[in-house]
């Protein structure tokens, strides 16, 4: 097998040990904020951005992953996997009814094809960053009366609204991918005198390992 140079040896991983292994979301993930970055820093143009997003949503190994970040000075894909063994998901109702009150979703949750929210004069927290899908395309159907409902997404998951509002208001990132593959979380529904309000972010650990990231490659 042709030799391959280390990923960055800070890090200690080499991908020639390990480049027909399947990448898995949580990679392109990373791989993805890699190349956000190098976007805004003026790195690459978006033409480039957007050539590389489409092979990386395309990619299936390791080996497919590591050219994409391969000219940018930051640390390839890590290799190293934080959670080898991931709790199973919570399985919770798909029905979420809040009157007068707060109700959540959040941490490793499965999520239904379809989730029910109704809200009225109450608030309710759905956070899909370290949720799982049961298909790749889930639906949630809001009624929302004089409520909020606050949402997080993770990057890498398209976002579609297709809401009403009445006398309220409604509030989405946009999509960071064009990936027709890519994840769907769709909204539908109403929301009167109601505020919805759709945030995509990193988890915490997500935050403290770009952080690592960074200060590994300055040390490269």
């Amino acid at each position: 097998m042709e030799n391959r140079p280390p990923l960055c040896h800070s890090e200690g991983v080499e991908l020639e040990n390990i480049p027909q292994l399947r990448a898995s979301d949580a990679d392109r993930d990373r791989v993805a904020e890699v190349l956000g970055d190098a976007l805004s820093e003026g790195r690459l143009t978006p033409e480039e951005h957007s050539e590389r997003l489409d092979r990386l949503y395309a990619a299936k190994t390791y080996a497919e992953l590591e050219p994409l970040t391969g000219d940018l000075p930051r640390p390839r894909v890590s290799l190293a996997k934080e959670n080898p063994a991931l709790p199973v998901p919570v399985r919770s109702s798909s029905d979420i009814h809040c009157f007068f009150g707060a109700a959540e979703r959040k941490g490793r949750w499965l999520v239904e094809p379809v989730t029910t929210v109704n809200c009225v004069f109450g608030g309710v927290d759905l956070d899909y960053r370290t949720a799982v899908l049961t298909q790749r395309e889930v639906v949630v159907n809001v009624s929302c009366i004089f409520g909020a409902i606050d949402v997080i997404v993770p990057p890498g998951v398209r976002v579609e609204s297709d809401v009403s509002a009445i006398f309220g208001a409604i509030d989405d990132p946009g999509n960071d991918t064009v990936d027709p593959q890519a994840p769907v979380i769709r909204f539908t529904g109403f929301a009167l005198f109601g505020a919805i309000d759709i945030k995509r972010k990193l988890t915490r650990e997500q935050r403290r390992a770009e952080r690592a990231a960074r200060r590994a490659q300055r040390r490269c």
